[in-house]
């Protein structure tokens, strides 16, 4: 079906290979080359449910070309968009633990950068909100974590509070390693969906608790993005935000276990493990900042 639909896009030079790109949770990737190149094939549809709308995604993949960060967009059309294939290789959590001063300058250079370049409506992301949000749509559904909501929004209440006042920045808050291209030269971002203004702390806890960077890897991390030591009260609103980091991500598995079905996708699995990296967070950050309000 979606190789037919490919097919079918009418944008194709001479005759086409098609092969599926894995690892997504919830969009569909193709790579497709034909006489003028390679390209990537993304299908996805608006996900009210996760506060994804595609013309945002759209506008933001096109205004980080501009910043010379993401690949070229070729085409789109309502549920698909053809994007320039960059010959680079996936990052995996090693490779951000390794090299967190190119992270933060990727991070950096997209925070100044984007505001240039994106239009249309300011769109906000906060992961406090989206936090309550979620734990709203499970309440609503059939979700096997739904007895546990009322715990989780305690802690995002407590976490919340930990944090600092922050300049606002256009973040990209997604930043899990497979988002990160390595060309060999210079790294790239992909996957934009929930990019938008926040503070910079979000991408910074997102890079570090999604690679599970320890303490000297952080540090490196947020001292080269800040160009500048960090204090104690940055370090421990840091802590908080992986925290927050790693409940959003476990809530978005939960929701995307009511409402997506992604192939080779388990979301209850993914919920599980983003749970328990945040006990563990919770307990390096309680270690080192004390207990957090109940």
């Amino acid at each position: 079906m979606s190789r037919d639909k490919i097919a079918d896009l009418g944008i194709w030079k001479d005759q086409i290979s098609i092969e599926p790109l894995t690892g997504g949770l919830s969009n569909e990737g193709w790579k497709v080359t034909d006489a003028a190149g390679t390209h990537v094939v993304r299908f996805g549809h608006d996900y009210p449910f996760h506060h994804v709308d595609r013309q945002r995604e759209l506008m933001t993949t096109r205004a980080a070309f501009d910043a010379g960060i993401a690949p070229e967009v070729e085409f789109s059309a309502p549920g698909v968009m053809v994007s320039k294939f960059i010959d680079a290789r996936t990052w995996q959590e090693e490779d951000v633990r390794n090299a967190p001063d190119r992270v933060a300058e990727l991070i950096r250079k997209f925070h100044e950068d984007l505001p240039q370049y994106v239009s249309g409506p300011g769109y906000i992301f906060w992961v406090f909100h989206v936090v309550r949000d979620y734990a709203r749509t499970l309440q609503a559904g059939n979700s096997p974590f739904k007895n546990e909501i009322g715990r989780y929004l305690r802690l995002a209440q407590a976490l919340e509070a930990a944090q600092i006042p922050m300049p606002i920045v256009f973040g990209h808050n997604d930043l899990l390693p497979a988002n990160i291209l390595d060309d060999g030269n210079r790294l790239w971002l992909i996957d934009f969906e929930y990019a938008g203004f926040s503070t910079s702390m979000f991408d910074l806890a997102g890079a570090a608790s999604n690679s599970g960077m320890g303490d000297a890897e952080a540090r490196i991390l947020l001292e080269s993005y800040f160009q500048e030591p960090v204090d104690e009260q940055t370090l421990k609103a840091f802590d908080a935000m992986q925290c927050a980091s790693l409940l959003r991500e476990a809530m978005w598995a939960m929701v995307s276990q009511l409402h997506l079905d992604a192939p080779g996708a388990d979301y209850g699995a993914y919920a599980q493990e983003n749970l328990d990296r945040l006990e563990k967070a919770l307990q390096q950050y309680q270690e080192k900042h004390g207990k957090l309000p109940q």
